[in-house]
């Protein structure tokens, strides 16, 4: 199939499907004409590789990953996989509680706004002056 055909099977654009390839993450073959062509399972393919991209990976992990990745888009035990994952899982991690500190400290300024003297508000923030 070409490539529009495969944008059409997986409602992904030509020009991400450009991209997956160009990070290695799919491989077509190419007419005389130059242009693309896919297999049958290029759609299951491409499914997976946004199915692991909404999980957080990036490309150069899903790259990784995705040879071993069966039909049902399992992961399969091959060798480096788990600690990539559990590399990418402790990043994940870090970054939800970073993401949770900064909603604590903006619920505080919320907080200390709305409960702040009503006249406070006409003061410059810098110096607390009128």
């Amino acid at each position: 199939m070409l490539i529009g055909e495969l944008a059409r099977r997986t409602g992904t654009s030509e020009r991400l499907l450009r991209h997956y390839e160009r990070a290695g993450l799919l491989r077509p073959g190419r007419r005389p004409n130059g242009y693309r062509t896919y297999d049958e399972t290029a759609p299951a393919v491409v499914l997976r590789i946004r199915a692991l991209l909404a999980a957080g990976l990036p490309t150069r992990i899903i790259r990784q990953v995705l040879p071993c990745t069966d039909a049902e888009s399992a992961v399969l035990p091959c060798p480096g996989i788990l600690d990539s994952l559990r590399t990418q899982l402790r990043t994940l991690d870090q970054r939800s509680a970073e993401i949770n500190a900064a909603r604590d400290v903006l619920r505080q300024i919320i907080t200390t706004a709305e409960t702040a003297p009503a006249g406070a508000a006409s003061r410059t923030p810098a110096t607390g002056a009128p």
